[in-house]
């Protein structure tokens, strides 16, 4: 790419796209585009073919996506679904009529069957059954990235797909009905201390922030001391979801930023499989089996549910129980990526989960 390439990041005001513009700020890239939700649905298909007719994008990523936690995934199933595949197939489908360069597709290591091999390798993708609580969004992400490789090996375009795996960072969502768990977990924990410490004022300022189901700082005692109960915040305890024992992989944002902008620069779809490169539509491509092109983007360190609340409770300094409902699900028990297609590409991470949870409590604090 080019310092005045122009560039599509969808999605930049999100988790993802937020650190991917401002690592390609930070790289001298000086022509980035982008739209808010309210200025381009991506949803539909018309505003979409009319923004990539007017812009002409040479470059997109695609971080936009319908992204929740485990009781969002379970609760809207056809929301994850639905969204995800229209968006995927209006921004893949015009990139590919408006003649993109290169394009870089977001997905998620949910794609993984429930009872992968582990650490999980990108061989392991359509193995065996998926996990049942994500799975009409890991369909989603599938379908996206056998997308970007079907229109590889068609039609030779460039479009290359990564699975990053819990991330977490700056722009996080801590909306508790939505939330993933780091993010999800940090914010209990500190509501938690808070209604442990009896300080009305801090909780009041964080519910103005971020009101929990309408529920502000201005609201009554009662009715935001009901809903911390909802979310399982108690005076002396804190009931979190699941046993505490699944295993669980995260990635700095800011590192999986880097880890993309490393790939747009330097990789190609060639460099995604082994053996010698492919010419489309001849014959012998269409003998040759060619599959698994995506790439993992983690950290390859893991950490359990249980491990990561007690750094949180460090962190934030909650002296309060916390204790866990086994009657909610775990989701899949162990998630770890095999990185080393990644790290053979040349890409490690740098931020580790101790400094990074004590960097989002930070960012949080500061942006109530």
């Amino acid at each position: 790419m080019e310092k005045n390439s122009k560039i599509y990041v969808a999605g930049h005001r999100g988790l993802v796209g937020s650190a991917i513009w401002k690592n390609l700020e930070s790289k001298g890239y000086t022509n980035l585009v982008g739209r808010t939700h309210n200025e381009l649905d991506l949803l539909d298909g018309t505003a979409v073919k009319r923004f990539f007719d007017e812009e002409q994008p040479e470059y997109v990523v695609l971080a936009a996506a319908h992204v929740g936690g485990i009781m969002a995934n379970s609760l809207y199933r056809a929301d994850f679904i639905y969204e995800n595949l229209q968006i995927q197939q209006n921004v893949i489908g015009e990139s590919f009529r408006h003649n993109v360069k290169k394009l870089l597709f977001l997905g998620s290591t949910c794609i993984y069957p429930r009872e992968a091999q582990q650490p999980i390798a990108e061989t392991e993708l359509l193995t065996s059954p998926l996990e049942y609580t994500n799975e009409p969004y890991a369909i989603a992400k599938i379908a996206g990235l056998k997308l970007c490789e079907s229109f590889n090996l068609q039609y030779g375009t460039n479009y290359i797909a990564v699975m990053p795996t819990n991330l977490y960072g700056p722009r996080d969502n801590f909306n508790l009905e939505t939330s993933h768990v780091l993010p999800a977990m940090i914010r209990k924990i500190y509501l938690a201390k808070q209604l442990n410490e009896g300080n009305w004022s801090a909780i009041r300022q964080d519910l103005n922030s971020r009101p929990i189901e309408g529920i502000t700082g201005d609201s009554s005692e009662s009715d935001i001391t009901a809903i911390l109960a909802k979310y399982g915040i108690q005076p002396d305890h804190l009931l979190l979801w699941g046993s505490g024992k699944p295993i669980r992989e995260f990635l700095w944002s800011e590192d999986m930023a880097d880890a993309s902008v490393f790939i747009m620069e330097n990789i190609n779809f060639n460099d995604t499989y082994p053996g010698e490169a492919v010419t489309p539509c001849t014959q012998a491509m269409a003998k040759r089996e060619i599959r698994n092109c995506h790439i993992n983007i983690g950290s390859g360190k893991e950490i359990t549910i249980a491990q990561l609340a007690q750094l949180c409770q460090t962190t934030i300094g909650y002296n309060g129980e916390i204790r866990w409902d086994s009657t909610k699900p775990d989701g899949t028990m162990r998630k770890l990526t095999d990185v080393s297609k990644l790290h053979s590409l040349g890409w490690h991470h740098k931020m580790e989960i101790e400094d990074g949870v004590k960097a989002l409590f930070e960012w949080y604090i500061q942006n109530l």
